[in-house]
C-alpha cells in the first residue's frame, strides 16, 4: 500500500505555518541581500557507502575461510565498487553554483550548464512538498522532497532551456514545508530568521567563528561531554557509534574541501545585480501577495488561537 500526498507552497509565496529549519544543509551564503541555495548532498552518499562497507567487513570477517568467499568478493565489489566509482567522479567535478535569491530585487539568480543566468521575479518561483508513504510488514516507509521550479523569462528560450527544477530529499512533507520556509521567510521577512550555523561562507554564521563544519563537530563533543558528565554511559556510546558508524569525520573533511569556501557568482553582471540598494529602491510585494499573507497570517492566527483554547 503506498500513501501519497502533495503540498504546492508556491507560488504565491504565502507563509506555511512551519519554523524554518535547513535539514540539508543548503543555505551556503547569506547576508542582507542575498541568499545562495546549494545542492550538494554529500552526507547521504557517504553514509550509505561508509556503512554498507562496515557491514561487508564485518560479513567478510566471519567469511573468510567459507569456500564461497570469492563470490562475496564479487558481490561487495559490485554493490559498494560501483557507487563508490560513482560518488568519486562526482566529487572530483567541480561543486555546481549556489541558487542566488536577491530579497531586495525580490529576483532570482539562476545559473545553468552553459554559462547563462536567468533573472528570475520571486513571485513566479514554484515549490511543491510530496511525501509518499509505503506500508509493510516491517512497518511504515515514509520518503519527502522539496521541489522548487523555476521559468525562463526569455520568450526566445528553446524548450529545453524554459524550465529548471531542483529537488531536496528531505525526509518528509513537513521537513520540506521547513526547508521552504527558509528561503521563504528570508526573502519576506528578513536574514535574521535563518538557522544560525549553516552558513559555508565563513562569516558570523558559523557556530562561534569554528568554521562550518568543525562547528558540528563542537556540537557533538558538547554532547558527548555532557552525557559522561552526568553518567549516561549508554547514551555517550551511542553518541560515538554514531558518529563513526555513519563516517561523520568524513562527511566533515568532504565538505570542508568542496564548500570552505563555497563557489560563488563571478559573472560581473551578476557581482553588480547582487550589490545593496538603498531602502528606498527596495522592491515591493505585489498586491496578490500582500493580499494572501494577509489572509494566510488572520488564518493562522485563528487556528493557533483555537489549539490555545483547548
Amino acid at each position: 500500500m503506498v500513501c501519497s500526498r502533495q503540498d504546492y507552497l508556491a507560488p504565491l509565496p504565502i507563509p506555511t505555518g512551519k519554523k524554518p529549519v535547513d535539514v540539508v544543509n543548503m543555505v551556503w551564503r547569506n547576508n542582507d541581500v542575498f541568499l545562495d541555495i546549494g545542492n550538494f548532498n554529500l552526507g547521504g552518499g557517504v553514509m550509505v557507502i561508509w556503512f554498507m562497507s562496515l557491514m561487508f567487513l564485518v560479513m567478510g570477517y566471519y567469511s573468510w575461510n567459507d569456500s564461497l568467499f570469492y563470490m562475496f568478493g564479487i558481490m561487495v565489489i559490485v554493490v559498494i565498487g560501483i557507487p563508490v566509482v560513482v560518488f568519486i567522479s562526482n566529487l572530483l567535478r567541480p561543486t555546481p553554483l549556489p541558487i542566488r535569491f536577491n530579497r531586495q530585487r525580490r529576483e532570482v539568480c539562476v545559473p545553468r550548464e552553459n554559462g547563462e543566468y536567468w533573472i528570475v521575479p520571486w513571485e513566479t518561483v514554484t515549490a511543491a512538498a510530496t511525501q509518499h508513504t509505503s506500508l509493510s510488514q516491517a512497518g511504515p516507509n515514509t520518503m519527502g522532497l522539496l521541489f522548487i521550479g523555476f521559468e525562463n523569462s526569455d520568450v526566445k528560450a528553446s524548450k529545453k532551456n524554459k524550465h529548471f527544477m531542483w529537488g531536496f530529499n528531505c525526509g518528509g512533507n513537513e521537513s520540506a514545508k521547513s526547508l521552504w520556509e527558509c528561503i521563504r521567510s528570508y526573502m519576506e521577512v528578513g536574514p535574521h530568521v535563518l538557522p544560525q550555523v549553516n552558513s559555508f561562507d565563513g562569516g558570523q554564521n558559523n557556530l562561534q567563528g569554528r568554521g562550518p563544519v568543525w562547528g558540528a563537530f563542537y556540537e557533538h563533543a558538547t554532547r558527548l561531554f555532557k552525557h559522561v558528565r552526568k553518567g549516561e554511559l549508554g547514551q555517550a556510546l551511542l553518541l560515538v557509534l554514531g558518529i563513526f558508524l555513519f563516517g561523520t569525520p568524513l562527511i566533515a573533511m568532504l565538505y570542508s574541501w568542496k564548500l570552505s569556501p563555497p563557489p560563488d557568482l563571478d559573472d560581473p553582471e551578476i557581482i553588480e545585480w547582487s550589490k545593496s540598494l538603498p531602502p528606498d529602491q527596495w522592491a515591493k510585494r505585489s498586491p496578490e501577495l500582500e493580499l494572501a499573507i494577509a489572509q494566510r497570517e488572520a488564518e493562522l492566527g485563528i487556528n493557533t488561537a483555537c489549539e490555545v483554547s483547548e
